[in-house]
C-alpha cells in the first residue's frame, strides 16, 4: 500500500524548515504477544491477573451505581479506540504500518506512549505490578526495534517505592535499550489505620511534598542515565473525577488535574532545584493549567516568601488599636463580646507554633521570582494535543508573568478516540498559526524545539541514528552557549 500526504499536509510541510516530532502518540499493544511474554516471565497466574485489568468498562458491567460507588469504582473509558476508521486502528497496532504512514501524517519522528500499559504502574499488588511492567517494557523493546529510525517507544517505570523504580530503570535501559519512560504517580496509598485496606480509603502520594519516601535516588538515577521523567497520569477515580455513570465527566480535565498535582508537588518539594539537568513532562493535559500554576506560584511567593510572611505575624498586630476600633466602629453585639477577642484572632496563629513552617518555599530552593520562571521555561514541558486552542497560552509573553514562554510539546494522541483521522492531526495543530494565535516560530517550538529540549537535553544521543538526527544535532549545537560563543568568534 502507498500512503500519500493530503494537499493540506504537503502545504504545511512546505512551510517548515524543521522536522515535526510527535512527543505523545500512542501504540496499542498487541495483547496476545504481551500475554505470551508475561507468561514466559511470570507464569499463567500473572496472565490471568492482567486479563482482569484490560477489560475496560466491562469490569463494571452489571453493577448498579450504588454498588460501583461502594466498591470505589468509576465509569472508565468505553469505545475508546478507532473502529470505523479501520486503517487507523491497525496503524496504532502495527509498528511497521505506523512507520510507513508517518510521512502521510507529516510527522518525522514519533515518541509513543502505552495504551493498555497506562495503568500498569498503578497495580496495587507489588509482584503483579513489577511483572506486568516488565512484560510491557519487553514488548516495547522487541516490537519497535526495527523501526527505531522513526519510532521511539516509551517504557514504564513503577514508582510505589524508589527501589523498584531504580531496578526497572536500570533493567529497561541497559538490557532492553529503552530511553524514554512514563513514570507512575501519584500513588494511591492506603489510609493508615484502615484494616483491611479499602479501595475507597486512599491518599495521594505525589512524590514530592509529604511523600512517604525520599525519591531523590530515583531522580539521581534519571540524571545519571539521561532519562527525562515524564508523566501520563489521569485523575480519573479521584474525588473530582469519580462519576459512576459518565466517562465524559471523568475524562474532562483528568490529565490536567493530575499534571498540576504532580508539578506542584515536585516544584515545592525542590526536585527541579536539586536536579537542574532533568527535564520533566506532563502529557496530554495541555498548558492552560501550567500557566495558571506558574502564575499562582509567583503570586504566593510574592505574598508568602520567608520575608513577606512577616507581614502577617500575629505579634505585629496592635491589639490596643484593634480594641479602640471595635469600641469606635463595632456594633453593640461586637462590643459586648470584646472579652472573646482572642478567640476571634485565633486563626492568625501558626499551627503548632513551628518556626520551620514560616518558610513554605524552603524545600523548593526558590530564592526569587526568576527561579520560578526558569523552572517553568526550562525544565517543565507540557504535552498539548493538536486540537487544543489554549496551546497558544504557552507563547503569550504578554500574559505570562515575567514574559515567560512555557515549553508546550506537540502531542498527537494518535491511536486514541479523540483522533478520528490521523491525517488531520498536523493541520489541526497548524490552525494555531492560521488563526493568528501563534507564530511560525511558536509552531517550530511546539513541534520541534521543545521536543529536543525534553528528550535530548539530558541525553544528547536520544535521536542519534534517527530520521531527525542531523536537525536535532544542529539544534543542540545552536542552543549550547559554548557553541554560540565559538560561532561569534
Amino acid at each position: 500500500m502507498q500512503f500519500v500526504p493530503t494537499d493540506e499536509v504537503r502545504r504545511i510541510k512546505s512551510r517548515l524548515a524543521h522536522p515535526v516530532i510527535d512527543s505523545d502518540g500512542h501504540a496499542i499493544e498487541y495483547l496476545p504477544l504481551v500475554r505470551d511474554i508475561l507468561r514466559e516471565q511470570a507464569g499463567a497466574d500473572a496472565v490471568a491477573a492482567l486479563d482482569r485489568t484490560t477489560g475496560g468498562a466491562a469490569a463494571t458491567r452489571g453493577l448498579a451505581p450504588e454498588q460501583m460507588r461502594a466498591l470505589g469504582m468509576v465509569r472508565i473509558s468505553w469505545w475508546g479506540l478507532p473502529a470505523r476508521n479501520t486503517l487507523d486502528r491497525a496503524t496504532a497496532l502495527l509498528p511497521a504500518l505506523l512507520a510507513s504512514r508517518l510521512p502521510e501524517m507529516g510527522i518525522d519522528h514519533a515518541v509513543l506512549y502505552p495504551t493498555y500499559g497506562l495503568g500498569a504502574p498503578q497495580q496495587e499488588d507489588a509482584d503483579l505490578r513489577r511483572a506486568v511492567v516488565r512484560a510491557f517494557n519487553t514488548f516495547y523493546s522487541e516490537v519497535f526495534r526495527e523501526h527505531a529510525d522513526v519510532l521511539t517507544p516509551v517504557g514504564i517505570v513503577p514508582m510505589h517505592t524508589p527501589d523498584e523504580a531504580i531496578d526497572e530503570l536500570e533493567f529497561a535501559t541497559s538490557r532492553l535499550g529503552l530511553k524514554a519512560f512514563m513514570f507512575g504517580g501519584p500513588i494511591a496509598r492506603p489510609v493508615p489505620g484502615v484494616d483491611p485496606p479499602l479501595r475507597v480509603a486512599r491518599w495521594l502520594d505525589t512524590l514530592g511534598v509529604d511523600s512517604v519516601f525520599d525519591y531523590d535516588p530515583v531522580w539521581a538515577k534519571c540524571a545519571e542515565l539521561g532519562v527525562a521523567p515524564t508523566f501520563h497520569t489521569a485523575s480519573m477515580g479521584w474525588p473530582t473525577h469519580a462519576s459512576v455513570t459518565s466517562y465524559v465527566y471523568n475524562h474532562i480535565g483528568m490529565f490536567a488535574a493530575a499534571g498540576e498535582t504532580l508539578a506542584r508537588s515536585l516544584f515545592l518539594g525542590g526536585v527541579p532545584h536539586r536536579f537542574p539537568s532533568l527535564r520533566f513532562a506532563f502529557q496530554e493535559g495541555g498548558v492552560g493549567w501550567a500557566a495558571s500554576l506558574y502564575s499562582a506560584l509567583l503570586a504566593h511567593w510574592e505574598k508568602r516568601n520567608r520575608d513577606a510572611i512577616a507581614h502577617y505575624d500575629p505579634a505585629a498586630l496592635d491589639r490596643g488599636q484593634v480594641v479602640e476600633l471595635f469600641e469606635q466602629f463595632g456594633a453593640e453585639e461586637y462590643r459586648a463580646r470584646l472579652g472573646g477577642l482572642d478567640e476571634a484572632l485565633l486563626p492568625l496563629s501558626l499551627p503548632d507554633e513551628d518556626p520551620a513552617a514560616l518558610d513554605e518555599f524552603a524545600s523548593s530552593g526558590v530564592q526569587s521570582p526568576e527561579d520560578i520562571r526558569d523552572t517553568f521555561t526550562t525544565q517543565f514541558h507540557f504535552g498539548c494535543e493538536a486540537d487544543d486552542p489554549l496551546t497558544a497560552l504557552a507563547f503569550d509573553t504578554g500574559r505570562n508573568p515575567l514574559g515567560a514562554r512555557l515549553r508546550a510539546v506537540f502531542a498527537s494522541d494518535v491511536g486514541h478516540w479523540d483522533v478520528p483521522d490521523v491525517r488531520e492531526v498536523l493541520p489541526e495543530a497548524w490552525e494555531l498559526v492560521e488563526d493568528g494565535y501563534a507564530t511560525e516560530d511558536d509552531f517550530r517550538a511546539l513541534t520541534f524545539g521543545n521536543a529536543v529540549s525534553l528528550w535530548a537535553s539530558g541525553n544528547p544521543g536520544f535521536f542519534r541514528g534517527t530520521s531527525v538526527d542531523d536537525a536535532v544535532s544542529a539544534e543542540l549545537a545552536a542552543s549550547t552557549p559554548s557553541s554560540a560563543a565559538g560561532a561569534e568568534r
